[in-house]
Parts: C-alpha cells; structure tokens; sequence
C-alpha cells in the first residue's frame, strides 16, 4: 500500500483513492522555545517523523495512509514567557481538531490519527478531553507518550521527566534536520536534570518556575543522530500500534 503526504496531492489524486480504506495521521507539534540550540518547531518536526514511520509501518501492513499538513499552533503555556513561543486558547486547538476530523469524515476517510511529541499540560488536556467527551464521526486514535505504559517505550532521559530540548529531542532534530541544531551552543549546554513532571507535581506553572531560565531540560551535549533516529522508530511504532490496535478492535 502506499503512504501520502496530502499537502502534495492534487485534489483529483485525492477524489481518486478508495477513501474508505484512508488511514489520516494528523502530525500536531507547536510554535515554542526549546532552549538556545534548537528551532521553535521542534515539535513539529519530532511529530511529522512520527507521523512518517508510522505511515510506513501501516503501509507495509497493507493500509493506505494520508500525512496531513502539520498543526503548529496549540497551547503551549509553559514556554509562553519565552520570545517566539505562540500559545492559543485550549477552545481554539479543539475546534481545529474538530472541524478538521469532521471534514476529513465527510471526505470519506477511515479513521483519524494524531501524532503528537507536544506535551504541555493543557495541550494535552484539551485533546484528550475532546476525543474522550465528543461522539466524533470517526475513530480518533490519539496515543498519549506520558501514559506510563507508552513512555516506558521510550529514552530513559524521556522517562525521567527532564526532556525538553534535551537529549532525547534534540537527538530527534538532529537526525532528521540536522541543520537546524546550533551544535556550537548543543556542545556547551550544561546538564539540567529537573524533571518537569515533579516539577508540575510540587505546583510549578512553567518553565521558569520549573529552574529552566534557557528553555531546557535534560542532557542536550549528549545526544547523537543515531539516538535520534532509533527515537522516530519508536514513536512511529507506538502511533501504528496504536492505530492497528484500534484497526482489530473495530
């Protein structure tokens, strides 16, 4: 089967494919700082690698798989004291992900998946309590890497809590955009092992309350491209067993 990038498609290549049998991964990231060595996007670019080989995964498991073009714009208040970070309203990033499901459904597709690397307690909040609250018009299959059963997948820096901008995202953007690391400032950044999830837990309410003054957390100097690139295969494994596990349980 074959995997999409529907940004690049003609509206005729669309009308042809057998949209019933479309398996759409919305990549979700956002527009916020992640410390002095890596771009805004960052997100953005760890969820379209997810969305990526998750696509390839279910492809060589026989689906057809549209990527639809990235949501960059969500909350992301815990870097909102940062120059650059955009953040929205929760009820903004809901009615996005609603209209876009229900236009996608009205195109005929399958089931609706979202790739997501953005962690922001009311990011999350908002999608979680949209596709857990709404009857949507079809499955919505949105696998949440704080879970423990899904994060345990994943670095131990990441399970750790102290990951943003670190080791296990940086190494992401290495293999994917190198170009976008400044490696001079990634080499001279000291470690910073402050867990942001017991940070959240003792009541801190962003970055700066969390002891991050640079946007950063976790072990950046170390990360490699070959982490990196092991990293994308498992959040591209973790999002098509997710989206399979739905598939059976249909």
């Amino acid at each position: 089967m074959s995997v999409w990038w529907l940004s690049s498609m003609t509206w005729e290549e669309v009308r042809d494919l057998d949209r019933s049998r479309v398996l759409a991964v919305l990549p979700i990231g956002a527009v916020e700082a992640h410390g002095p060595h890596l771009p805004l996007a960052t997100d953005v670019i760890l969820s379209e690698a997810m969305a990526r080989t998750a696509g390839e995964r279910l492809s060589d498991a026989g689906h057809d798989v549209v990527i639809l073009p990235a949501l960059y714009y969500t909350p992301a208040t815990w870097a909102a004291g940062f120059a650059g970070t955009i953040s929205i309203n929760e009820n903004t990033l809901q009615m996005l992900v609603r209209d876009i499901v229900e236009n996608l459904a009205g195109h005929g597709v399958r089931l609706v998946a979202i790739a997501n690397t953005h962690l922001d307690p009311a990011h999350l909040s908002a999608l979680t309590s949209l596709i857990d609250g709404e009857h949507l018009p079809v499955p919505i299959v949105f696998p949440n890497l704080t879970r423990r059963t899904v994060a345990q997948r994943l670095t131990e820096e990441f399970q750790s809590g102290a990951c943003h901008a670190g080791q296990f995202e940086t190494s992401i953007v290495q293999a994917e955009r190198p170009e976008l690391v400044r490696e001079d400032l990634r080499r001279a950044l000291q470690e910073h092992p402050v867990s942001l999830s017991t940070a959240m837990r003792q009541g801190a309410q962003n970055f700066e309350e969390a002891g991050g003054d640079r946007a950063y957390f976790g072990f950046p100097s170390q990360a490699t491209p070959a982490e990196g690139a092991a990293s994308v295969d498992t959040l591209g494994a973790i999002l098509a067993d997710a989206i399979l596990e739905t598939l059976h349980a249909a």
